[in-house]
């Protein structure tokens, strides 16, 4: 089986001002882990973006929530004169083309 070696991903610099105690806290840290400084803080930080983007892109809602939404899925609403006249406007635009 030939050996695939995949192209160096691009890499960009990260710099950050912190204090001392910062500092001897991450060293402290990293070292208890058996890491470098830099790769506990590069996991540390690639965690925590990861959770603040699921934060904002994941919908949680109430078991409240749930249970009206999934009702509204299973029996939904008759539609209005007004959808209903936006659906035929609609597929009379489409049936033009």
């Amino acid at each position: 089986m030939p050996i695939t070696i995949s192209p160096p991903q691009a890499t960009a610099r990260l710099e950050a001002r912190i204090s001392t105690d910062l500092h001897a806290m991450l060293k402290r840290a990293a070292e208890i882990q058996g890491r470098t400084m830099t790769d506990f803080v590069v996991a540390a930080v690639q965690s925590a973006a990861q959770q603040a983007i699921e934060k904002a892109e994941i919908i949680q809602l109430s078991m409240n929530d749930q249970a009206f939404f999934a009702q509204a899925m299973l029996a939904p609403a008759e539609p209005t004169p007004a959808l209903e006249r936006a659906f035929a406007r609609r597929n009379k635009l489409l049936s033009a083309e």
